[in-house]
C-alpha cells in the first residue's frame, strides 16, 4: 500500500475550466476524502475584463483580468473543495488565430517539454492515482488546452508514474442536441454553415466510445456555484443562463475517455478510482 492519498489530479487551461468539465467530479471526490489537485496552466488575461472588455479593447488590463480570474478560481476552488491549487502561470494565448498566440511567454508559445518538466514535478509531488485533461484538440481546438494536453501526456512521459488517464469528452448524441438547448434558454444562436457544422460535429465521441460516465448529480449545485464564482466571464457561461436545477438535469454526468490503465478495470465503468479501491 502507498502511505499518501488517494489523488486526482485535473490539469487545466484556464481559470473556469475546472468547473465546465471536471466540476462535479473535483466535488465529488473530495466528499469521498479523496485529495484533489487542480494544476491552471495559465493566467486567464485573455478573458472579459470589467463590462465584458475584450483583450486589446480600451479598459482591458490583462495584468487586472489575471488578478481577478485568480481570485474567482480560488473562489471556485473553495466551492469544489479542492485541496490543492497549483499555479503554472502562463500568460493565456487567447482563441486560435488570435494575436496573443505568437506573444512571447504565452502557453502555445511555450516549449512543451519547458511546461512538461514543471508539471513532471507537480506529478513527483502529489503522486496522483487518476489524472484528467483534454483530448489532443482541446476538446474544441483552442490552442492552450491542445498545449494542455501534450504537456500532460509528456510530463506522464517523464516520469515511471503510471496514474490512470483520462480526456474529457461529449457523448456526440448531447452535442447535437447544443443548438436546441441554446434556443431554450434564449442564447444566440444561429445554425452554423457547414464547415462549422461539420467542425461541431466532430467535437466529443460517439456515446459507444466513451469509457466512463460518472454520475454527479448530488454535486451539480456545488458545481453550478463554482461556474458562478467565474462572475466576470459571465457573457461566456452559457451554462449559467439555465439556472441550477436545469443545469444538473442537464449537466449531472461527466464523460470521460480512458487512455492509460493498468487496473484491468472493465469498460465502461462509473468511477474514475474504479480498481483503486
Amino acid at each position: 500500500m502507498n502511505d499518501w492519498p488517494l489523488t486526482l489530479m485535473a490539469v487545466h487551461a484556464h481559470p473556469d475550466d475546472e468547473a465546465t468539465g471536471t466540476g462535479g467530479v473535483l466535488a465529488r471526490y473530495a466528499a469521498e476524502g479523496i485529495r484533489t489537485v487542480l494544476v491552471t496552466c495559465t493566467d486567464g488575461s485573455c478573458g472579459d475584463g470589467p463590462e465584458g472588455a475584450k483583450p486589446g479593447d480600451p479598459g482591458h488590463d490583462p495584468a487586472a483580468v489575471a488578478l481577478m480570474r485568480r481570485q474567482e478560481l480560488e473562489a471556485s476552488c473553495d466551492v469544489l473543495k479542492v485541496s490543492h491549487l497549483e499555479m503554472l502561470d502562463y500568460a493565456d494565448s487567447g482563441m486560435m488565430g488570435w494575436p496573443t498566440n505568437d506573444a512571447p511567454g504565452s502557453f502555445w508559445q511555450t516549449p512543451v517539454e519547458e511546461g512538461a518538466a514543471r508539471l513532471a514535478e507537480l506529478l513527483r509531488r502529489y503522486q496522483p492515482d487518476v489524472v484528467v485533461t483534454y483530448d489532443e484538440n482541446g476538446f474544441y481546438g483552442h490552442p492552450d488546452h491542445i498545449q494542455a494536453n501534450r504537456i500532460t501526456m509528456a510530463a506522464l512521459a517523464m516520469t515511471a508514474l503510471t496514474p490512470k488517464v483520462y480526456w474529457t469528452t461529449a457523448p456526440r448524441s448531447m452535442m447535437q442536441r447544443f443548438g436546441e438547448i441554446m434556443r431554450e434558454f434564449g442564447g444566440d444562436w444561429q445554425e452554423p454553415d457547414p464547415a462549422e457544422a461539420a467542425a461541431i460535429a466532430e467535437i466529443g465521441l460517439p456515446d459507444e466510445e466513451i469509457t466512463t460516465w460518472v454520475d454527479t448529480t448530488a454535486f451539480g449545485g456545488q458545481k453550478f456555484d463554482a461556474l458562478a464564482a467565474h462572475a466576470s466571464q459571465g457573457e461566456n457561461i452559457f451554462f449559467l443562463k439555465m439556472g441550477q436545477k436545469r443545469f444538473t438535469e442537464l449537466m449531472g454526468v461527466e464523460t470521460f475517455v480512458r487512455v492509460q490503465d493498468t487496473t484491468g478495470a472493465a469498460v465502461p465503468e462509473n468511477d474514475l478510482f474504479a480498481g483503486l479501491r
